[in-house]
C-alpha cells in the first residue's frame, strides 16, 4: 500500500521528516507509533524552541528588569495571545496556563464549586468521561453536599440528547463533558449540550483534551463557559495546558493555589489577589514548555486543522475497514462522528497480551481501561486495545498493524 496522502490534504513525507522519533527502531523493527490519544510525538521545531530558550534566553519571568527576564516574559506572554487567537477567546486574560487538562479541571472543581455549588445542587457529566472529569466533580460534590448525575452511554458509544434534556434540570449548576471520547473516539454534540445547559442556567465545561489536535475550536461560537486542554496532546511538551474561562466567571471565583505571582499585595493581615490571568498562576511556571507549546500550535496551524482532520479521518476509515476483516474483532465506539480513535478486542484475548505481541513487532498501541473504567463496566470488559492516529501516521503503518493483529490472532485464538 502507498503511504502517500493526497497532495490536497497534507504532504505526509515532509511531515514525517519533522518528527525525529519516527526514525527509531523498537525490538529491531521500525517504530509504528499508534498511541497518539495518550500523547503525541514532538516535531523538531518544538524541540528546537525549547532547547533554544534554555540555551540562549533562559531566566525567570515577570518583574525582572534585566534583559533575559524581559525576553522570557515577552515570549511567554506572546503564547497567551497566540492561544487566545487559536481558540478565538474574546480576551487574552481569559487564557490561564495550567499543567494540563487534569490540573485545569481540578482548579475549577475547587474554585468554581466554592462559589457556585450548594447542598442539593447537581453537576451533570456523561458516561464517557475520563477519570479526570469524574473524580474532581465527585470530590466537589462530597465537599458541598451536591449530587453528581450521569447522562448514560448508549451501546454505540454516544449519548442521547433526549436523555441529556431529561437529566439537565433546574438544579443543575454545571454540565461537564468531553468534546471527543479518548476511549471511543466519539465526537459529542457539544453545541447542543451547551445550549441545553444554558437553558437551565447551568455553566458548561468542555474537556477538549482529545479535540484540540483534531478540530478547530471557537469558544465564543461554542459559547462554553470553560474549556480545558493539554499541550502534550497537540504535539507540545508535557506539563503544559490551558484553561479558558469567560472573564466574568474567572473574576467571580477565588484562586486555586497561593504563592508568588498570583498576588497584588500581601500583608500578614490580608492578601489582595492579582488581576486575570495571573490570579490563577501561582509560582514559577513551565516557561520553556509554554514557549514550546506556542511552536506546536504554529506547526498545527501551518498544516491546517481541517486538513489534519480530513487526513486522520481517511486513516480511521481505512483502519476500521481493514480491521473489520479480521475474525473475532469487536470494535467499541461506532458513532457516526468520530475522531481518529479505534478501540477493539481480539476475540477473547486479553488486551494486554495483544499489546505485548504488537510491541514485539515495533507497534505501539494503548491497552487497558484508558482511565475510563465506567465505559468498560458498561460493556462488561476489562479494557480494550486502542490504536489512535495522528497527522504523521500512514496507511502503510495501518497495514503493519493489521498484519500484527493477524499474527496475534494466530497465537492467541
Amino acid at each position: 500500500m502507498s503511504n502517500a496522502a493526497p497532495s490536497t490534504i497534507i504532504d505526509i513525507e515532509k511531515i514525517r521528516k519533522d518528527f525525529p522519533i519516527l526514525d527509531i527502531s523498537v525490538r529491531n523493527k521500525p517504530l509504528v507509533y499508534l498511541d497518539n490519544a495518550a500523547s503525541t510525538q514532538k516535531p523538531q521545531s518544538v524541540l528546537d524552541t525549547e532547547f533554544h530558550y534554555y540555551t540562549t534566553q533562559y531566566s525567570n519571568i515577570h518583574r525582572g528588569v534585566h534583559y533575559l527576564s524581559q525576553i522570557g516574559t515577552d515570549l511567554y506572554e506572546e503564547v497567551r495571545k497566540q492561544v487566545q487567537q487559536f481558540i478565538h477567546a474574546r480576551h487574552e486574560h481569559e487564557v490561564i496556563y495550567t499543567k494540563g487538562t487534569t490540573n485545569g479541571i481540578n482548579l475549577l472543581s475547587y474554585s468554581w464549586s466554592s462559589v457556585f455549588l450548594q447542598p442539593g445542587d447537581e453537576i451533570v457529566i456523561t458516561g464517557m468521561e475520563h477519570h479526570s472529569n469524574i473524580v474532581p466533580w465527585q470530590m466537589a460534590c462530597e465537599r458541598h453536599g451536591a449530587i453528581l448525575k450521569v447522562i448514560p452511554l448508549l451501546d454505540n458509544g454516544t449519548i442521547s440528547l433526549e436523555d441529556a434534556a431529561n437529566i439537565i434540570g433546574p438544579d443543575t449548576r454545571l454540565v461537564a463533558f468531553t468534546y471527543v471520547s479518548n476511549a471511543l473516539g466519539t465526537i459529542n454534540p457539544v453545541r447542543e449540550l451547551t445550549a441545553l445547559a444554558h437553558r437551565q442556567g447551568a455553566h458548561v465545561l468542555i474537556d477538549a483534551a482529545q479535540a484540540i489536535q483534531h478540530i478547530s475550536i471557537d469558544v465564543q461560537e461554542l459559547d462554553c463557559d470553560f474549556l480545558v486542554f493539554s499541550g502534550h496532546k497537540i504535539y507540545g511538551p508535557t506539563g503544559t495546558g490551558i484553561l479558558y474561562g469567560k472573564e466574568a466567571l474567572l473574576n467571580a471565583i477565588p484562586p486555586f493555589e497561593g504563592g508568588g505571582d498570583m498576588i497584588k499585595d500581601v500583608t500578614f493581615e490580608k492578601t489582595i489577589y492579582n488581576d486575570l490571568p495571573f490570579k490563577f498562576e501561582a509560582g514559577t511556571p513551565n516557561i520553556a514548555g509554554v514557549i514550546a507549546l506556542g511552536a506546536a500550535i504554529r506547526y498545527v496551524q501551518e498544516i491546517g486543522l481541517d486538513n489534519i482532520y480530513a487526513y486522520e479521518d481517511m486513516l480511521l476509515k481505512y483502519a476500521t475497514e481493514q480491521i473489520s476483516q479480521i475474525d473475532g474483532i469487536r470494535i467499541y465506539g461506532t458513532a457516526e462522528k468520530k475522531a481518529s480513535v479505534l478501540s477493539f478486542l481480539l476475540g477473547h484475548a486479553h488486551p494486554y497480551d495483544v499489546g505485548v505481541i504488537l510491541d514485539n513487532q515495533g507497534i505501539a498501541i494503548r491497552t487497558g481501561h484508558h482511565c475510563t473504567q465506567p465505559i468498560m463496566d458498561k460493556y462488561g470488559i476489562p479494557g480494550t486495545c486502542r490504536a489512535s492516529f495522528a497527522l504523521y501516521n500512514t496507511k502503510e503503518e495501518i497495514d503493519i498493524l493489521i498484519s500484527g493483529l493477524q499474527r496475534a490472532a494466530r497465537m492467541l485464538l
